[in-house]
């Protein structure tokens, strides 16, 4: 990583992207201020995605990333001051959110960050910055899929395929907390993690779909399917839902995919797109009540995000950049950005 650092007031150390492909540049910038409806927040740490590694790279078009740009879509900190207009939060506050990275908002690999106040929810009290910047992405996805799409409930079977990935372990968990029974797909090195997260383990590697919708559902289907996979996967839950009441929802619906076994069965079908209240300012206030709800789960017990056990900061942060691109990671990786004001 390069560094340039110009004599500024009320600066902050940041990392930037002004290529797409190009490196990450440690710079020092001046600290931004709250305006209308924005809440200054004092990073603590910033959560790293598969979509940071694709955004650096000049390959998700769908971010809309703007040149130069502050990458990192999730959060986790301490309330530095409230601009006009925003209630519900004060100077010292823990909060969380998924709040940028994204468009023309500033992301999270910095010192500060002015956010919308509608994206942010009070940090739970029982999970560290670290944590705590592990789930927005993945747990607003989630929610969005299973609650807000399937209106996922008690009695349901509910198969999450990829279900130890970072968006899949989370499912799991909202799922079994709104009663559901779930089962999840993984290949063999990942069915320990998913039993351990109270679904029962489906290895894609090894048996068929009409073998696990026999085995697990009585050949009728699972009621949602909540594919994080894509492709071929996809695919295959249009013929593995269950006839007239199932619903497949997918986090990564690209592509060109044939529905005809979705309609010849009378499911139905929906796309989660989370990126949407950021880029066009429309439903940004859904982002922080579906935090609020996350919260109350995890303090509750309920939820508990993977996060991986290596330490990264600002100074390393492209290291942190290629080990999600390793895909080597036991969980979230997390950049600690407080470290790098000792």
């Amino acid at each position: 990583m390069t560094t340039s650092r110009p004599a500024e007031a009320a600066s902050m150390l940041a990392v930037v992207l002004e290529q797409f492909g190009g490196p990450l540049t440690l710079s020092e910038l001046a600290t931004p201020a709250a305006g209308p409806g924005q809440v200054l927040v004092r990073v603590a740490a910033s959560g790293v995605n598969p979509l940071d590694t694709k955004i650096r790279a000049g390959k998700a078009a769908h971010a809309r990333s703007r040149l130069p740009a502050i990458l990192g879509v999730d959060l986790a900190g301490v309330v530095e001051a409230v601009g006009p207009e925003v209630t519900g939060f004060a100077p010292g506050d823990e909060v969380y959110g998924l709040t940028g990275g994204v468009g023309d908002l500033q992301g999270s690999l910095a010192e500060y960050a002015a956010v919308d106040a509608q994206l942010l929810a009070h940090k739970p009290v029982s999970l560290s910055p670290r944590e705590a910047a592990a789930l927005p992405l993945t747990v607003i996805t989630a929610w969005e899929g299973l609650v807000d799409r399937a209106r996922v409930r008690t009695g349901q079977r509910v198969l999450v395929h990829g279900g130890a990935g970072g968006i899949g372990h989370v499912a799991i968990q909202v799922a079994r907390a709104r009663g559901a029974e779930v089962f999840a797909t993984g290949s063999a090195r990942s069915l320990e993690t998913i039993a351990r997260l109270g679904a029962t383990p489906i290895d894609y590697t090894t048996t068929p779909v009409e073998d696990y919708v026999a085995r697990h559902t009585g050949g009728e289907g699972f009621d949602i399917i909540f594919d994080t996979v894509g492709g071929e996967t996809l695919d295959a839950s249009f013929t593995a839902v269950r006839t007239y009441t199932g619903h497949v929802v997918s986090a990564l619906g690209w592509g060109t995919h044939s529905i005809a076994p979705l309609s010849f069965r009378g499911a139905t079908y929906s796309g989660v797109f989370t990126l949407l209240p950021m880029l066009t300012g429309r439903g940004r206030e859904h982002h922080g009540e579906i935090l609020r709800e996350a919260a109350a789960l995890v303090d509750a017990g309920a939820l508990m995000p993977m996060v991986d056990p290596r330490h990264f900061t600002l100074h390393t942060a492209a290291e942190a950049h290629k080990a999600v691109e390793s895909g080597s990671a036991a969980g979230k990786i997390i950049v600690d950005v407080a470290e790098d004001r000792s």
